[in-house]
């Protein structure tokens, strides 16, 4: 990690981890169809596959592995939230991984990454642990996630406070993700872009899923004070709506790399 910007708090990324495993349930269908659309990608190689490693899958991800026969070892940077995955889970930090090289057949990483500060160096930890042939599928957050939560939040804190603290992730561009495959030496690099639409009747609900989902804001450099009273309800009162309700897109670029062959 020495010389690796540290965008994130990794400390807190895995407390709102360990306080989420308690409510993931709320939001469990989202990262269900998310899961469901990557995992679906097996269907397009005659590849087998015996040993899998689900990096933070909520307890989503680990399911759809077995009933493919797959054995799988999950793992999770929150201990609380590794436990979630039934057998086998660890509590492990994305950004240093404790499996041996050359491990699995397998390793899937729904919506898990973006909390990560050296993606580059952890996208080579794991083409390390794949086996010679092996397959890395991951879905990634991606610029468009949340644009309209994220300008709501700053414009409102900008008429409030003069100033706008970030309070939204920073999310990659698609490009980014394909071009982070190829630099960590994945053959065959696939960056697709998929996108979740939903729909929230009442926007304070959209707050209470990122929190349930331990989305929480993590930025090094957010506001550490408690926000203007008013910031939350100005904002959330100024996304635009569609009829009674208000869209929200869950941008995903969907990652395909194979390990290359001996």
């Amino acid at each position: 990690m020495s010389g690796v910007l540290e965008i994130f708090e990794r400390c807190a990324v895995r407390r709102h981890r360990e306080r989420a495993a308690a409510m993931v349930e709320r939001v469990a269908p989202v990262l269900a169809e998310a899961a469901e659309r990557l995992i679906e990608r097996l269907d397009d190689t005659t590849r087998r596959f015996a040993l899998a490693l689900d990096l933070g899958g909520r307890g989503v991800v680990a399911p759809l592995l077995r009933a493919r026969e797959i054995t799988v070892i999950p793992a999770d940077l929150s201990p609380r939230m590794a436990a979630r995955n039934g057998p086998l889970a660890v509590a492990a930090d994305e950004e240093w991984l404790p499996f041996a090289p050359v491990t699995f057949d397998l390793v899937t990483a729904n919506l898990s990454l973006h909390w990560v500060n050296d993606l580059p160096g952890a996208l080579v930890q794991i083409r390390s642990v794949l086996k010679p042939d092996g397959l890395f599928l991951a879905s990634l957050p991606v610029l468009g996630t949340l644009d309209a939560l994220r300008t709501a939040l700053a414009e409102a804190e900008a008429t409030l406070s003069g100033g706008a603290a970030p309070r939204v992730s920073p999310f990659p561009t698609l490009g980014d993700c394909a071009r982070l495959l190829q630099r960590a030496g994945f053959a065959a690099p696939v960056a697709d872009l998929d996108t979740i639409r939903l729909a929230y009747a009442d926007p304070l609900a959209l707050l209470h899923d990122l929190r349930a989902a331990g989305e929480t804001n993590a930025v090094r450099l957010r506001e550490r004070r408690t926000p203007p009273r008013a910031l939350f309800a100005a904002a959330l009162a100024s996304l635009p709506a569609q009829g009674e309700k208000i869209p929200i897109e869950l941008s995903m670029a969907m990652l395909t790399g194979w390990a290359p062959p001996l």
